[in-house]
């Protein structure tokens, strides 16, 4: 082996290590941001979103994980500092009820409103003919 090669091989290897780190630290970095929702976005994760203010809030992330901030540390603290509703999956509780029973309370009640109004339509019959008109369609319809 050469200098070169000898010189070379430590500097790529501590270069993979590096990149190794920031990987797994990037990692980190989405799964956070896949658990938190984007505030401007519609429904769409702060790791999918493109917007400003996400790329702001994962940047906030990527600080706070930097600083030695668990997971869990992280989403408490933006759910502390923008609410439940920051959170892609908010926690069941009676201030989150509309979130997690909205949607079925909305199905329910179009459900209720389409029965009620079939309920209410007339049924439709076919209307009495008076005598000519009915011995006309009786002809017509016996081919004369």
């Amino acid at each position: 082996m050469n200098t070169r090669t000898a010189l070379w091989l430590p500097l790529v290897a501590l270069a993979l290590l590096g990149a190794t780190d920031d990987t797994a630290f990037e990692a980190r970095v989405q799964r956070v941001a896949a658990e938190l929702r984007c505030l401007v976005c519609q429904n769409q994760s702060l790791a999918d979103s493109h917007a400003p203010l996400a790329l702001d809030l994962k940047h906030q992330v990527r600080e706070q994980l930097r600083a030695g901030r668990g997971e869990d540390e992280v989403v408490a603290y933006m759910t502390e500092r923008y609410g439940d509703f920051v959170r892609y999956r908010p926690p069941l509780k009676a201030s989150t009820f509309l979130l997690w029973g909205g949607p079925a309370l909305m199905a329910l009640a179009g459900l209720l409103l389409l029965l009620r109004g079939l309920a209410g339509r007339e049924r439709s019959t076919a209307p009495e003919l008076s005598g000519p008109d009915s011995a006309r369609a009786r002809s017509l319809l016996d081919g004369g």
